[in-house]
């Protein structure tokens, strides 16, 4: 370990409020074309957030979020930030053979990247849902040309989760691709998430700050860190009829996420994920380079 701490990856789960998996059985798909979307003003306060503490950072997007909102996906890019992909409609991959997932991330990076203009290498499971049972679609992202994933959490979890998977980057696919498993900290015999989300919205702010210094300062290795729009919007309509786990994990400390969100980003180096774990491009098609 050198005497320089590491830079951390920043990043944002592009995705509207209703969309998460935890209102799955409350808030059909066939209704969120009916219902009224808040992502592109949640955005607009992120980015300009990022851009007063000077952060680029990587955003995962939803191709249904993309084919909406073309606009926020051109800002992302011109803004400096890396544009990665988040599936298309937040179907966890625990839910899709390995023909509809194919189908998934191709039709979404070739969506995000013709809107973007820039290539499209990462890819982000919804709700971290690759684990031991579904390692082919590793082998699936590598085929359609994504260089790593950020989809694999190291712990146990009642909705996710591969207690046995490494702590930090490996790779996949038979070397063809880096997983970044989300970031934890060992704890009481257990893999504790610290990597942002509802549990930081849970923690005290001074134990996120503890937990993720010690990752870059005993562990030696960079930390990731991800976060919702919606996180920084406590005015969000209320989804009624859910139980008492879904309405605290979703609903709490909303108010307080985007002060914490300022401390978070002047307490730390930031940057995006390709950047920060060196991501080395796919190599370049010859067919497509003699075409040119």
């Amino acid at each position: 370990m050198t005497g320089t701490t590491p830079r951390n990856a920043m990043t944002v789960d592009v995705e509207d409020y209703f969309q998460v998996s935890a209102f799955e059985n409350h808030v059909p798909r066939e209704s969120w074309k009916r219902t009224a979307t808040r992502v592109e003003a949640n955005m607009e306060r992120v980015l300009d957030l990022f851009a007063r503490h000077g952060v680029c950072g990587t955003f995962f997007t939803l191709g249904w979020i993309a084919e909406r909102h073309p606009a926020l996906v051109r800002r992302i890019v011109e803004a400096g930030h890396e544009l990665a992909s988040h599936g298309w409609d937040h179907t966890r991959v625990t839910e899709q053979t390995p023909e509809a997932f194919r189908a998934d991330v191709r039709r979404t990076r070739e969506l995000l990247e013709d809107l973007g203009g820039v290539p499209v290498r990462g890819y982000r499971a919804p709700s971290y849902s690759i684990n031991g049972g579904n390692l082919w679609a590793h082998d699936v992202l590598a085929d359609e040309g994504y260089v790593y994933s950020s989809s694999v959490a190291p712990l146990k979890h009642d909705l996710y989760g591969m207690p046995d998977a490494p702590r930090f980057a490996f790779d996949a696919a038979g070397g063809r691709l880096r997983e970044i498993p989300v970031t934890t900290i060992p704890l009481g015999g257990r893999n504790l998430n610290v990597g942002g989300g509802g549990w930081f919205r849970l923690y005290p702010y001074a134990f996120s700050r503890w937990a993720l210094r010690r990752v870059n300062q005993q562990d030696g290795e960079s930390a990731h860190f991800y976060f919702h729009p919606w996180e920084i919007d406590p005015a969000q309509p209320r989804v009624e009829r859910i139980g008492v786990k879904t309405r605290i994990r979703h609903y709490l400390n909303l108010g307080r996420m985007e002060r914490r969100l300022e401390r978070l980003l002047g307490d730390f180096r930031w940057g995006r994920m390709d950047e920060v774990f060196t991501i080395v491009p796919a190599p370049a098609d010859p067919a497509r380079e003699d075409a040119a």
